[in-house]
């Protein structure tokens, strides 16, 4: 890896060989996060915003010289990246900001920003000649991981556990990619940890994001590509959902890189949106306290994370920006899902639409002023939830062929 240095540990501060297969600081154990050093000085030197636009990679690979990968790995050919950025006027208002830009990561291979993770991961894996790869979640992760591998057209195998609560749309997109899908009768906090033995047993390469380094630098290019698509104007604050932690971590850290090689000049603030069912992450970075493990109550299944193992990355990526973080109802997060929806097109599954939700809650208590401006990542499709997205909207008018009964009951909305 051209320009990389090494892994060090968030919390001790240990540096180690940047190895595919180095997930934690083996002193610090689970609070042991390693972060990917980069050499910003020679990357500074040899890479430009000039080379990036002559680059025709529309995906993320067009940030080769700030990823951890070796230069002639093979990647996987689904397109990853360039999801479009729009500016709502309409949602602007709804919202009570001076502008917003909605970054639709739903619209990824497989339906979700997971998408940006699990490429790094197919690719590391790669390198450290492992052609299993395994993970357990609430279901965007591993259907990201399962379309990744199934792109590559070769012996490589996607294991992935599930919590049984897991929605039948993801589990349904897992089984067409051809994983192999093991539905655990617990929490994700069980489905992970047997997960983990299984990974120790077999020896197959770790997914999970929030033990392995790398796949945060893969989500960190929803920043950079935001940043990107706004000519490198960065808006007053960038939000997104929070579930383990490590996408806002990968925001930061994006962030934080086009910082250091000079492609940035302004840093947004960064807001994090928890669902009150399951803050964790939140009520730690309030409280200045350790955090506290909570049961998973909330129907946005892909922040549904009452054990985040990346806590410590994403409060120190919200405090580092001056940020914040909010709680939302899941009644906050349905009335949101029909209102993006009918002002953008955009329809997000509950976890994608809850930095939205957040947005109105951050207005209403005083951390966002009415004259910044505001992008959101919207994190998932909704079509991945289709149960919840129903339940936001209700049923359809129905009627017989009789058209004297459709006069009657059309004159009631006409």
């Amino acid at each position: 890896m051209k320009y990389v240095k090494n892994l060090v540990c968030i919390s001790c501060g240990e540096s180690y060989e940047a190895s595919p297969t180095q997930y934690l600081c083996p002193k610090c154990g689970e609070k042991g996060i390693l972060d990917v050093q980069y050499d910003y000085e020679k990357i500074k030197k040899e890479w430009s915003k000039e080379d990036l636009s002559s680059n025709n990679n529309p995906g993320i690979w067009r940030y080769a010289p700030l990823l951890p990968i070796e230069p002639n790995s093979v990647k996987p050919p689904l397109r990853v990246g360039n999801t479009p950025v729009y500016e709502s006027k309409a949602m602007a208002k709804e919202l009570g900001v001076s502008t917003l830009y909605i970054k639709d990561d739903g619209l990824n291979p497989t339906g979700s920003l997971k998408d940006r993770a699990s490429s790094i991961a197919v690719v590391k894996a790669q390198e450290a000649r492992i052609n299993v790869v395994a993970c357990a979640s609430t279901g965007n992760a591993a259907s990201s991981l399962a379309g990744n591998i199934a792109s590559m057209g070769n012996e490589m195998r996607a294991v992935i556990f599930v919590p049984e609560r897991a929605p039948i749309g993801k589990v349904t997109q897992l089984l067409i990619y051809g994983a192999l899908v093991i539905s655990v009768k617990g929490s994700y906090e069980e489905t992970f940890y047997l997960s983990e033995e299984a990974i120790n047993k077999w020896g197959w390469y770790n997914r999970n994001a929030a033990i392995n380094p790398y796949l945060v630098e893969g989500k960190k290019t929803s920043s950079i590509e935001f940043a990107e698509q706004l000519n490198w104007n960065m808006p007053d604050w960038l939000v997104y959902s929070v579930g383990d932690g490590c996408t806002i971590a990968g925001a930061w850290k994006g962030v934080y890189d086009l910082k250091q090689i000079g492609f940035i000049d302004k840093v947004p603030k960064l807001l994090g949106v928890q669902a009150e069912g399951c803050a964790p992450i939140t009520k730690a970075f309030k409280s200045g306290k350790d955090l506290i493990v909570e049961k998973e109550n909330t129907l946005a299944d892909s922040i549904a994370v009452g054990k985040p193992r990346n806590y410590i990355k994403a409060i120190k990526a919200v405090k580092e920006s001056k940020g914040d973080m909010v709680i939302i109802s899941d009644n906050e997060i349905l009335d949101m899902m029909k209102v993006l929806g009918k002002k953008t097109g955009i329809f997000g599954e509950p976890a994608g639409v809850a930095g939205v939700a957040g947005i109105k809650k951050a207005v209403e208590n005083g951390i966002i002023k009415p004259y910044e401006s505001v992008g959101v990542v919207i994190t998932g499709n909704g079509l991945k939830d289709i149960k919840n997205a129903q339940k936001s909207v209700g049923e359809p008018l129905r009627v017989s062929t009789d058209i004297n009964e459709l006069y009657n009951l059309l004159n009631d909305y006409f």
